[in-house]
């Protein structure tokens, strides 16, 4: 027994096709590739999209819609998941909803000494679900029904 000896058991490898090797091996003559025209050539390679000179379905279909340059990105988080996942007395701001994977935030690269939050999205803070915990909330907009729900449980609310 050597190396050499050694084949894998019968019937777990296959030999590949060997194309274009007379008309014996089953792939002779053409290949595979059918008869003439652009394909069976070689490099005949035809574009995605393309129609054979027909105007393509993506340039025959309407432009629609546009996209607004000047939008603002808005994150928005709820009462119910800030009384779920924040303690009675904590300050939630930025930081601290990104921190807790709650808003969309872009960290500074690495390398660049502390990692900081470079941006975060807006955030608003809107009133579904009901609060208990006394928080202090930093936030560039708040719904009238939540600015109302973390007063009456104690909180503050502070626009940035």
């Amino acid at each position: 027994m050597s190396l050499s000896n050694l084949v894998p058991p019968a019937g777990v490898s296959k030999d590949r096709k060997r194309k274009g090797r007379g008309v014996a091996t089953g792939n002779g003559k053409t290949a595979g590739r059918g008869h003439k025209g652009q394909k069976s050539r070689s490099g005949g390679k035809v574009p995605a999209g393309f129609e054979g000179g027909q105007m393509p379905l993506h340039r025959r279909l309407p432009k629609r819609g546009f996209t607004n340059i000047f939008a603002k990105d808005w994150s928005v988080v709820n009462l119910e998941v800030l009384e779920e996942r924040f303690e009675d007395g904590d300050v939630v701001d930025a930081a601290a909803l990104a921190e807790k994977g709650l808003v969309w935030h872009r960290m500074a690269r690495p390398g660049q000494g502390k990692e900081k939050v470079l941006e975060t999205h807006l955030i608003k803070i809107l009133g579904r679900g009901a609060i208990t915990k006394k928080l202090t909330v930093k936030a560039n907009k708040f719904s009238k029904s939540a600015a109302e729900a973390i007063a009456a449980a104690g909180g503050q609310t502070e626009v940035l």
